[in-house]
């Protein structure tokens, strides 16, 4: 603590400016990750909704890989951006002071299937995560990264091939205009939706999806028996069924169904 004129005690730069974080979490187990592997964002969504969980789409975010299978499936640890301030972090100290932030910290605690969940404010001038962050962080075995703001050094880090969703990409570095990074491992309202550390991340073309740790095993179960039966009619549709009898899968369409799984 300094004191100031007047006798009043005041805390020094430096504490202010370490990154806060929350207490321990539990991260998700490798069974609830592998669970959600093959379950679409578009089908994760859709049962949410139906167990009443409406709010888990992150709206922004799309993926700097325009790959066709591009996704991932992972535990979300958390990094928390706010806006900067003089008198507690103006970015004026230039990228060194970024090592004492929460940016580096979330990159120390990353380990092996985190999905790295970024609240930016859809900035569109925050770099939030560049070249050298990205390659450090599939170096700790980081699996994939939802940021809703933007990333820099976009072609070194595509090259990385850490699956990446983004709001798009900037010249700028995490902390050069408006921003800066103040927790982690806190919870964050990422694009419209509240994900906490822990929960788990369903990610692909169609965008990110947070789904709550407690509901993972279940609704992997019901996903991957709806997505069966999405392929069953798919291949009905193919073959030239209606559409009133194979989609939605209902009545003598199910039917069917359910005969063709018995005899397989």
């Amino acid at each position: 603590m300094n004191t100031n004129m007047h006798g009043v005690e005041q805390e020094t730069y430096e504490t202010m400016l370490g990154p806060a974080q929350s207490s321990p979490f539990v991260r998700p187990t490798a069974r609830m990750v592998a669970a959600l592997g093959g379950v679409s964002a578009a089908t994760a969504c859709a049962k949410l909704h139906q167990m009443g969980i409406t709010r888990t789409f992150i709206d922004g975010p799309v993926p700097l890989h325009r790959e066709p299978d591009v996704r991932v499936a992972g535990g979300a640890v958390t990094l928390q951006f706010l806006p900067q301030r003089e008198d507690v972090f103006s970015g004026g100290e230039q990228e060194d002071a970024e090592r004492k932030t929460a940016l580096w910290a979330v990159l120390e605690s990353i380990r092996p299937g985190d999905v790295l969940v970024v609240s930016a404010h859809a900035s569109h001038f925050t770099g939030c995560l560049g070249d050298m962050l990205v390659r450090y962080f599939k170096l700790r075995g980081g699996a994939g990264i939802v940021v809703d703001g933007r990333v820099r050094d976009a072609a070194r880090v595509r090259a990385l091939g850490v699956p990446i969703w983004c709001t798009g990409v900037t010249p700028h570095y995490a902390s050069q205009t408006e921003l800066f990074p103040s927790a982690f491992n806190v919870p964050v309202g990422v694009g419209g939706a509240l994900v906490t550390p822990g929960d788990l991340i369903v990610a692909d073309e169609d965008g990110a999806v947070v789904v709550p740790q407690r509901s993972a095993v279940a609704l992997a179960e019901d996903s991957l028996l709806h997505q069966d039966r999405e392929e069953f009619a798919r291949r009905r549709l193919d073959e030239g069924g209606r559409l009133s009898d194979y989609y939605p899968l209902t009545g003598a369409g199910l039917e069917e169904y359910l005969a063709s799984r018995d005899a397989g």
